[in-house]
């Protein structure tokens, strides 16, 4: 016990070491300058070896496990010399507190920066380092005490199919995941190359190969995004001839030759600075990327630009102080859902480098206050691009773990439940003429029907295509309302249909046409009744607007009902309910000689009266043109 004593008061007394423990110590040296960290750690493992008292070799070593983020390792050998001498080591607490956060001890790292600060003659250099530091490790603490939900956080490297001895880097997916596109450094790090992965029967990923067509002649290539049905590619280049200065925005289109040559996305969105991390929305109307070009709040900054029906970018507009900072602000991914914005940022309060957050809008379409990840998805060390899936679930990033096959690999996790998006499913379309059938740029006007109250409205492109993201669990009416047509007003039954699921509804509008009938399926009354229940009125205001916007036109209006009952009341009833639908138009403002009424009774069914479903179509309202 009194030897123990003495050995432990010992200071360390490096004049004492071993010259062989030297000689190795000092080869090591010269590994860690020249990048060889692994090399190092042998020779600082014999050094130690050759003799147990050099603390400078443990010290060392700590750091070359810290470079290569063995947190575990690194600790260890940072607490062996703190426990040899702890004044010779203390000036070591900086870096043996950054790695006890790496695994995920924060209360002892801020311990630890705490004794560091209290070190004197520190340079401004190191105090600067240690209060940021300290600030990450107190954000981590904070966060604890909030109690938020830990959960298992294991990446899953996707694999030999997808992945080679060079890094790969900024995955990207179809809204329906079945194709992987991603970026691959050159051999020797010469160019970048985009690569694609077709997802399989048993949700692997297939042999990776080259993307189709030329594209990949060009070797300064970068981060990428797809449109949600795999036709467009947005990229990042700084392509010859073709730039607007540094790193630009370029589109190519998915051809049946491949990938057709590039071009610049234009000056509403380019400029001589470094654009790049585009991210297109899931209707492809909204593209979100970083800039550091001037006039922003920090270094690099996100901005967003609209693409009008004319298919043209808008100008691009900084998203402002809510998401951008002093900092670096990149990497924008926009999720399926069209309501989740995932990025990483330097700037907001973090756990140390770049960290990932999410940002989400609220029922009004604004963007709330982004939220970090959190730990371990955010670490001490910078954290990239992240795209993830449209069930919301898995998420793909890019790491050089110790399973990589060298450099970055792609990996896909599980995201914890409080950072999911919400779940969706996908509708997709196009607006056509009925009679021509070409294509109709139109607006398109989405209510709940719930409580119908509009939730959304949309554009279609130039060609009439459309594509939306709606919250599960709900029904919705479509309508549309286009100058010289028929409108449109149709429910579509969504609210038992899976999440994560694309729909495929393609709408026929009718030309304003003399003799043309059409049904208003959403005028409705009470049983046996001609009073126009509340919920009548999205329909009937819609017959409103076709009548103000086309003030030629003169129509008629029929009731119908089922066989239930005796035909006089039927005719009477079926009158009684066309004349409903008049009042209320007459009563907003439309001339009582632009309407006519016509009562059928049960005369002309257009289903069977032998089943309720049958019964149900027949008790109709319909609206024929009789001039225009």
């Amino acid at each position: 016990m009194l030897l123990a004593s003495v050995v432990q008061g010992q200071l360390y007394q490096p004049q004492l070491v071993k010259p062989k423990a030297i000689g190795h110590y000092e080869k090591a040296l010269v590994y860690l300058r020249d990048g060889y960290v692994a090399d190092a750690i042998v020779l600082l493992k014999k050094s130690i070896a050759t003799d147990s008292t050099y603390l400078d070799a443990y010290l060392s070593l700590a750091g070359a496990y810290g470079e290569l983020k063995r947190y575990q390792e690194s600790v260890a050998n940072y607490e062996i010399a703190l426990q040899k001498d702890a004044v010779y080591s203390k000036l070591y607490q900086l870096p043996y507190a950054i790695n006890l956060a790496g695994l995920g001890n924060f209360a002892q790292a801020l311990t630890a920066i705490d004794s560091f600060l209290t070190i004197p003659n520190l340079s401004d250099r190191s105090i600067n380092s240690a209060k940021y530091r300290r600030n990450c490790f107190r954000f981590a603490m904070n966060r604890l005490a909030k109690n938020i939900p830990t959960f298992v956080f294991n990446p899953i490297n996707l694999g030999d199919s997808v992945n080679s001895p060079q890094s790969e880097y900024f995955p990207c997916l179809t809204v329906n995941d079945s194709l992987l596109v991603f970026t691959r450094r050159g051999a020797f790090g010469r160019g970048e190359y985009f690569f694609q992965s077709n997802m399989l029967a048993n949700h692997a990923f297939g042999k990776s190969e080259n993307i189709k067509g030329a594209l990949n002649q060009e070797p300064m290539k970068g981060a990428i995004t797809l449109s949600a049905d795999g036709e467009w590619m947005i990229f990042a280049g700084n392509l010859t001839g073709k730039s607007f200065g540094s790193y630009d925005l370029y589109i190519s289109y998915n051809t049946p030759q491949g990938w057709s040559d590039p071009e610049n996305l234009g000056e509403n969105i380019n400029t001589s600075a470094w654009e790049s991390s585009p991210s297109l929305s899931p209707d492809s109307k909204v593209l979100y990327f970083a800039s550091n070009r001037d006039n922003g709040f920090g270094g690099s900054d996100l901005y967003m630009s609209v693409r009008g029906s004319n298919g043209k970018w808008g100008k691009a507009i900084n998203m402002g102080p809510l998401v951008n900072t002093p900092g670096d602000e990149q990497a924008p991914f926009i999720h399926a859902d069209n309501q989740t914005l995932f990025f990483s940022s330097t700037g907001l309060p973090g756990y140390g480098g770049s960290d990932l957050f999410v940002m989400r809008k609220n029922p009004l379409g604004i963007w709330q206050s982004p939220e970090n990840l959190g730990y371990p998805i955010n670490t001490i060390e910078n954290e990239g691009s992240l795209a993830v899936a449209s069930d919301g679930e898995t998420a793909y990033y890019a790491s050089d773990r110790s399973d990589s096959r060298g450099g970055l690999d792609l990996y896909m996790f599980q995201l914890p439940e409080y950072a999911r998006p919400i779940k969706t499913l996908f509708v997709k379309g196009r607006i056509y003429d009925a009679s021509t059938l070409k294509g109709i740029p139109c607006g398109v006007e989405l209510i709940q029907q719930s409580n119908g109250k509009p939730l959304m409205q949309f554009q279609t492109d130039e060609l009439g295509k459309y594509f939306i993201t709606l919250p599960i669990g709900s029904n919705y009416i479509f309508s549309i309302n286009r100058k010289g047509y028929l409108f449109y007003n149709t429910q579509y039954l969504f609210a038992d249909k899976l999440p994560d699921s694309t729909y495929v509804h393609d709408i026929a509008l009718h030309p304003l046409q003399v003799n043309t009938t059409t049904v208003l399926n959403h005028i409705l009354f009470q049983s046996n009744e001609a009073t126009l229940l509340p919920s009548s009125k999205i329909e009937l205001d819609k017959v409103f607007q076709l009548l103000t916007d086309n003030p030629t036109l003169r129509i008629q209006i029929t009731g119908h009902t089922d066989n239930i009952g005796k035909p006089a009341d039927n005719g009477a009833l079926s009158q009684k309910r066309a004349q409903s639908v008049v009042t209320y138009l007459t009563d907003k403002g439309i001339a009582q000689q632009r309407l006519i009424t016509k009562g059928m009774g049960a005369v002309q069914p257009v289903a069977s009266n032998d089943t309720e479903s049958g019964r149900a179509l027949n008790r109709r309202i319909e609206m024929t043109i009789l001039a225009f």
